[in-house]
């Protein structure tokens, strides 16, 4: 007879309520040595809170929680890592003011971080085994949301966990970084390391993992091997039904909205990127996407765009152009008045304030009447925005009341993506609109965005995912090293073409560049 070796992890009847709704909802689910286990579900179907209570960051109100065969109380996140529980989380828990090598020593038990020389060593070390390039000694601050999803991932890599957590750990890295990190977990589980794996990125898992967990509304609906189901079967799984398809209309391509030319700003901070000529066009009436892998310059395009950069982009402002009007000397406020929507990159903190409620948070781009007359907001027309929003975009949210920060990052990004449609734009600059929302919450984000195309707004979408860019753009830049590629249209573009152009391989681009005065050295 032999003895059956227990499960890393098991949880019974785990329940955690909150005001007005139960997260989980007695879920029971195990977790063998050395298995890769996916957790599926809808935005809001409990998986981050089931995460968070295994990580002690949440205790729960009912339910027991066992780790290789003893029962365990964990009550902080520090009880976690003792036990050998590392976690990513899909909304970073990192220290703005420190720098990649201090934030991922707060996160590792003193013995295993050393001193800091000899930390930033095996950071560059990991990080470069890995294909998640950082640099030690950068302020976070100064990080792009890819980057900072790099150090989640590096600082768990380093405690050498028994049991992994990665809440969407893929949703701002590229297709060849996504492969590099599959390689590494298949890596870890073959010796041994169990991994709890939340995507909504079902082509992923059905090649990751070897068992899936179904939650809907708190509950766990099923269990199933992933390998022996399509993704269309596991959407089904997930939502209960057939998401909503995607539907590409025909629109006549209008005036030139968005006019970018000659923009080139220094970078603003040692670890940032310089933007060099950068040349772009958005017309009303279709959709342009930049794709490339982050830290490439994205941050900087964005906030120079945006306004939150209000360093003069060019002689009068004129290498920024909204209709025809200089824009590049004007502030955020002022560009919106003139035409501009924006969601970026980074829900909480830049696109709502997380102590403040969906109808307040509406105010951030909603400045003019009725929702604000001459300085004096109406919070019934606040209110009723939101409503609005909630019910057309199907947010799940305790009304328009609740704080931000209690919405799922799907919901809130749901949220955000409305907020900046209701108001009506002619251009609208969307960062990772889709980053970790469900198949159907992306679907209908991306109908959205179609329609308003359809209605003559020039939509720009800067994201790390190529699928995306390919369903919905018209056009296709690639940026890298500060520079911005030639256009392309996605009906002739190819992932290969694509995937060189990320590394700077375009006629006259920053690869080619550099590749042609090496050239010139070489041959002196």
């Amino acid at each position: 007879m032999t003895l059956q070796t227990p499960p890393r992890l098991a949880l019974a009847h785990i329940t955690k309520r909150y005001p007005g709704v139960t997260a989980n909802d007695d879920v029971s689910l195990s977790v063998a040595p050395g298995e890769i286990h996916a957790v599926l579900g809808e935005n809001g179907a409990g998986k981050s809170t089931l995460m968070k209570i295994i990580f002690g960051a949440v205790r729960p109100d009912a339910g027991e929680v066992h780790f290789n065969g003893a029962p365990v109380s964990i009550a902080s996140p520090h009880d976690a890592r003792n036990l050998g529980i590392a976690m990513v989380f899909q909304h970073f828990s990192l220290f703005d003011t420190l720098t990649v090598a201090e934030n991922i020593a707060l996160g590792l038990p003193p013995k295993d971080a050393g001193n800091m020389k000899q930390l930033a060593a095996r950071i560059r070390t990991t990080a470069e085994r890995y294909g998640l390039p950082l640099e030690p000694h950068r302020h976070v601050h100064t990080l792009s949301v890819g980057e900072r999803q790099r150090v989640e991932i590096v600082r768990a890599l380093l405690a050498n966990p028994q049991l992994l957590i990665l809440d969407e750990p893929t949703s701002v890295l590229t297709p060849q970084a996504v492969e590099t990190l599959f390689v590494t977990l298949r890596q870890l589980a073959a010796e041994g390391t169990s991994i709890l794996y939340i995507s909504h990125k079902l082509d992923e898992i059905r090649a990751l993992c070897h068992r899936a967990t179904v939650m809907r509304m708190g509950r766990v609906t099923g269990v199933c091997d992933p390998r022996e189901e399509s993704a269309a079967s596991l959407s089904r799984l997930m939502i209960g039904g057939e998401p909503p398809r995607e539907s590409r209309v025909a629109a006549e391509r209008g005036p030139l909205r968005l006019s970018v030319r000659e923009l080139s700003l220094p970078r603003a901070h040692a670890f940032g990127t310089t933007l060099e000529r950068i040349a772009l066009d958005v017309h009303g009436g279709e959709i342009v996407g930049i794709a490339g892998v982050s830290g490439n310059g994205q941050q900087e395009l964005l906030a120079a765009l945006s306004g939150e950069d209000g360093r003069s982009t060019g002689d009068a402002g004129g290498a920024v152009r909204i209709d025809g009007r200089p824009v590049g000397k004007l502030d955020a406020r002022a560009r919106r008045r003139a035409g501009l929507a924006f969601v970026p990159e980074e829900r909480l903190g830049r696109g709502a304030v997380p102590g403040m409620s969906l109808a307040a948070n509406t105010l951030l781009s909603h400045q003019t009447p009725p929702f604000v007359r001459a300085g004096l907001i109406s919070p019934t027309a606040a209110a009723g925005l939101a409503a609005t929003v909630i019910q057309r975009f199907r947010v799940k949210a305790n009304g328009p009341a609740a704080l931000a920060r209690s919405l799922s990052g799907g919901n809130l990004q749901k949220f955000i993506v409305g907020r900046e449609i209701a108001s009506g734009p002619k251009v609208l600059i969307v960062a990772q609109p889709t980053w970790g929302v469900d198949v159907g919450a992306a679907a209908q984000i991306h109908n959205e965005m179609l329609a308003l195309k359809a209605t003559g707004c020039a939509v720009l979408v800067v994201s790390e995912e190529l699928d995306e860019l390919f369903a919905i753009c018209d056009r296709l830049h690639v940026i890298a090293k500060g520079h911005l590629s030639p256009s392309i249209p996605v009906e002739t573009a190819t992932r290969e073409q694509v995937g060189l152009w990320m590394s700077g391989l375009w006629h006259g681009g920053p690869a080619t560049e550099r590749d042609k005065t090496d050239a010139e050295v070489s041959h002196g």
